[in-house]
């Protein structure tokens, strides 16, 4: 990674703990990897309190107070008289800095913080008038602004996105932070623009703020210190990038390889609208160095008219998963097709004459259909909706049939998210009296590996191979396309494995 790529910006992990025992043990634990650590007395219990304050008073490590009552986002219920009290307790000598909710400020305000942060919060969305809260903020002499909104479209976040551009420009310290999966962008990016924070979690599942990614995820895996507005910014286009390995693996790449970029998660609803408002230079509000994405699901057929071209593998496929910037222009093609095929042909054999039936009509689907009959298999397409999955089966030469209809083939390969991680997690396509006699199952989830189709057909007695070194596959030949390098596919699959726990 180039000396230039990097910036000013510090790693805030959020500790919140009932008791003063729990909160020293938590701050033994940040304190390797945080450059400030903000303790939430508000999580502390009453009784607690006092003891809490001692414990990070006492802390070596650079201690960021915050107190906020539950109406402000915080954790339990806080009186004004509760408040004011503990901030005039002549703690201000001790910590690192405060966080103070606007209506705090003047109370306080002779306080001789090291660090005064003015902090806005908006749980139930953004506001449409974020430059008043702004300029309202940064007329209370506090010298860092922290604007928290939660988002729920990736593009309610421009507006906020905006404010740090003007804040860089007037040489004032705001950290912004989009809450929600959609504003996870906001949180990797934002000290690579000038926020002199970074806020974290310290384990996961421990957040104390939507969308909050674990400070070991932020310095491992996207190395945030790292990264300047130069640096080249690749991610997933994904309806839902909640339970997606991809920033682990092709991070996990970019680092192995020591180039200056970045891939992150990108939660879109309308393709169209994140194309026109944040990607097109012409159109985009805001700058943030894309230079390609990963597409799944559901924008794989979608995405083909944002684009200014599409290659031929994915004309004919029909569906993109790679889009990349090629002098000015934004070109797709599609790597699903080799990325299925090859450890197919590499557990199975020979796949000619072969039969096989696909569950599903999606852009995934498409390119399973399109790699099968190019190796002469005798490709059956099932489909809850036959009348969906119709133009896919035509197209290709496969036959047609109804779910409920499966025959016995000798491989099964499922495309839908029915058992990937998540609300679908239990839910398969087959039920298993209907696995037995299939020679070969594969299901292109990967997560989790072994999904209740896979347990059920082994259980059938059926060979079965899972979705990630279909993942791995693709997503080097979309790393060699985005970046011209090879990526190390042994380093990717090690990063998936230790993200999935197996």
């Amino acid at each position: 990674m180039s000396n230039a790529a990097s910036n000013q910006g510090k790693i805030c992990i959020s500790l919140c703990a009932k008791t003063a025992a729990e909160l020293a043990e938590k701050i033994e634990q940040a304190a390797p990897l945080a450059d400030v650590i903000e303790v939430r007395f508000d999580c502390a219990a009453p009784e607690q309190l006092d003891e809490c304050v001692g414990v990070a008073l006492a802390a070596k490590a650079d201690i960021l107070a915050a107190f906020r009552p539950k109406k402000e986002g915080g954790f339990r219920d806080i009186s004004d008289e509760e408040r004011n009290e503990f901030w005039n307790a002549g703690n201000e000598i001790g910590f690192w800095g405060a966080d103070l909710e606007e209506n705090l400020i003047n109370v306080t305000r002779d306080a001789p913080w090291g660090n005064c942060i003015v902090s806005f919060h908006d749980f139930s969305g953004t506001p449409s008038d974020l430059e008043a809260t702004y300029k309202r903020l940064a007329a209370t002499g506090a010298n860092i602004i922290k604007i928290a909104v939660q988002v729920n479209q990736i593009t309610d976040a421009i507006p906020l996105w905006k404010l740090l551009e003007r804040a860089f420009a007037e040489n004032t310290k705001l950290v912004p932070i989009a809450m929600g999966e959609a504003g996870k962008w906001t949180r990797i990016l934002g000290l690579a623009h000038g926020s002199p924070l970074a806020y974290a979690s310290l384990e996961p599942r421990s957040e104390t703020a939507p969308g909050q990614i674990t400070a070991a995820d932020l310095v491992d895996v996207y190395r945030v210190k790292e990264l300047s507005r130069e640096s080249r910014v690749f991610g997933l286009i994904a309806g839902d990038t909640s339970y997606s390995m991809s920033p682990y693996i092709q991070n996990a790449a970019i680092k192995a390889v020591g180039i200056d970029a970045v891939f992150v998660p990108l939660q879109v609803a309308d393709i169209g609208e994140f194309f026109q408002r944040i990607v097109r230079q012409g159109s985009s509000e805001i700058d943030l160095n894309f230079r390609g994405f990963a597409v799944t699901n559901p924008h794989k057929r979608d995405v083909i008219g944002v684009l200014d071209s599409i290659d031929k593998t994915a004309e004919v496929i029909g569906a993109v998963n790679t889009v990349v910037l090629e002098a000015g222009k934004w070109v797709g093609t599609n790597t699903d097709a080799e990325g299925f095929i090859a450890p197919l042909k590499e557990r199975y054999g020979s796949l000619s004459g072969a039969n096989v039936a696909v569950i599903g009509a999606g852009g995934a689907a498409r390119a399973c259909v399109y790699a099968l009959r190019r190796e002469g298999a005798d490709v059956t397409v099932l489909a809850r909706d036959t009348t969906k999955a119709k133009p896919l089966a035509e197209e290709f030469g496969a036959r047609l049939l109804p779910l409920e209809a499966l025959e016995r083939p000798d491989i099964l390969v499922n495309t839908t998210p029915l058992g990937t991680r998540g609300e679908h997690e239990n839910e398969t396509p087959v039920s298993t009296e209907n696995l037995s006699g299939i020679k070969l199952v594969y299901d292109l989830t990967y997560n989790p590996r072994e999904t209740r189709l896979l347990k059920e057909a082994r259980e059938a007695g059926c060979d079965t191979l899972d979705g990630l070194e279909m993942l791995i596959r693709q997503a080097a030949a979309q790393f060699k396309i985005w970046t011209g390098r090879d990526a190390d596919a042994d380093v990717m699959r090690a990063a998936a494995v230790r993200q999935l726990g197996e």
